[in-house]
């Protein structure tokens, strides 16, 4: 991967390791880059999708998106992986969504929420719904995602269950895995919507996540770290 500074003088490209000073820049500096891609698809084909990670990481950029100036009428918003919780836990990627991006000019955007009510009372009935509806908006505008000190992104676990098949190149949009350590089962867009996705942005802070993605970028098996299938075609933003 090749390393630009803050202000990059070229536009990233997939592979690429945009590095800021600081976690302020980085999280004004990859919330610019949404934007703006978000706008060259609404400006090409009058609407744009949008996948989004949970976590604490993600929640500052996800605030200083909502405050960019774009057509948010014309954007649909979904998580990259989801808890099989309510949207009232505090574990829900859908309530961080709602209670930092979906706010002032970006209340506009729709948010299509994975863990549905459907979904929380009879997952497997639900799911070729839920699977229908993520379908409808392929292939995503942008996946912006984030990775695990294990090496995982979105909710694609080492070790999880049903991963090989998540990976696969046949994969349904969702799928409901589960994973060592994960208190709840997890949705999750599977590796063809994110590698299907017209651009790929990574976007990790620290020093433990520098060494995980040092450690994902060597020679090893995907199932280890899933991370590896898509940091070839991936912009990561990063800051200490």
């Amino acid at each position: 991967m090749s390393e630009d500074g803050p202000e990059g003088a070229q536009t990233p490209g997939a592979g690429d390791l945009i590095a800021f000073p600081d976690r302020e820049e980085l999280m004004d500096g990859i919330a610019r880059r949404v934007a703006e891609a978000l706008r060259a698809a609404i400006a090409t084909r009058g609407q744009a999708s949008l996948a989004v990670p949970g976590g604490t990481t993600p929640a500052p950029f996800l605030e200083r998106l909502s405050e960019m100036a774009l057509d948010w009428d014309r954007v649909s918003v979904l998580p990259s992986d989801e808890r099989l919780v309510p949207e009232s836990s505090e574990r829900s990627n859908a309530g961080l969504i709602r209670r930092t991006l979906l706010q002032g000019k970006a209340q506009a955007a729709r948010l299509l929420p994975l863990a549905t009510q459907a979904m929380l009372e009879r997952p497997e009935h639900a799911l070729p719904g839920l699977c229908s509806a993520v379908a409808a908006l392929l292939p995503l505008d942008l996946c912006v995602l984030g990775m695990g000190n294990d090496g995982h992104t979105a909710s694609l676990f080492p070790g999880a269950d049903r991963l090989q098949t998540a990976l696969s190149d046949d994969a349904p949009p969702v799928m409901l895995l589960r994973a060592p350590g994960a208190p709840e089962p997890r949705l999750t867009l599977t590796m063809p919507v994110l590698r299907g996705a017209g651009q790929r942005f990574l976007l990790i802070a620290g020093a433990e996540k520098k060494a995980a993605l040092m450690r994902a970028q060597q020679e090893g098996p995907v199932e280890l770290a899933p991370v590896r299938a898509i940091l070839p075609f991936t912009t990561v933003f990063y800051a200490p």
